[in-house]
């Protein structure tokens, strides 16, 4: 695996989807607050929920780049580059909304305390911090730290496969928008 191609693959993949989250601001207040019939979220809260896991994941992928950074120095890293595959397809059931039961801690949960427009800015933060973990690491360092990450059962996976996760997590939850926006329409 190219780990410079698997980079830009990230930055690409994160452009895209918090670009699409971003537009989801835009909304009129009835799909932001439509109550889909089964339940769940509404967009306002899905908005929130993607803030607040990315506050929780950055926390990891901040420590993981550091740790991966002051790795560098004593490990291989060219031979960590040479042995690294990414497994894309593996990631892929991350992103799709519905794949698989995903048990979120409490933390995680949209409690309607933050103002819309903060959490637009506090996301787009976030898609900055991310670009920079990446241009941190722009060598393949990335790949000299480890952290476990239970959802789907991935194990320990490395820094850029974390800020991967973090995207893939983005796009599972534009999905649910766009299936509460449509129901909306149809009522």
């Amino acid at each position: 695996m190219d780990i410079f191609r698997l980079i830009q693959d990230i930055k690409a993949h994160l452009k895209l989807s918090f670009g699409e989250v971003d537009r989801w601001f835009e909304k009129d207040k009835d799909t932001l607050n439509y109550k889909p019939s089964h339940g769940g979220w509404t967009v306002r809260q899905i908005l929130e929920h993607i803030y607040l896991t990315n506050f929780y994941l950055l926390i990891l992928i901040e420590k993981g780049a550091k740790k991966a950074m002051r790795n560098a120095p004593d490990l291989d890293l060219e031979s960590e580059i040479r042995n690294y595959s990414f497994n894309k397809e593996y990631f892929e059931k991350v992103g799709e909304y519905g794949a698989f039961e995903w048990i979120r801690p409490e933390h995680m949960e949209p409690k309607g305390e933050i103002e819309l427009s903060k959490i637009r800015n506090l996301i787009t933060q976030q898609y900055h911090q991310c670009m920079r973990y990446l241009d941190l690491m722009k060598k393949g360092q990335g790949l000299l730290y480890k952290t476990m990450m239970t959802v789907n059962e991935l194990g320990k996976i490395n820094v850029y496969e974390y800020i991967y996760f973090l995207s893939l997590h983005a796009q599972r939850h534009l999905t649910q928008m766009e299936n509460n926006e449509r129901e909306r329409l149809k009522n």
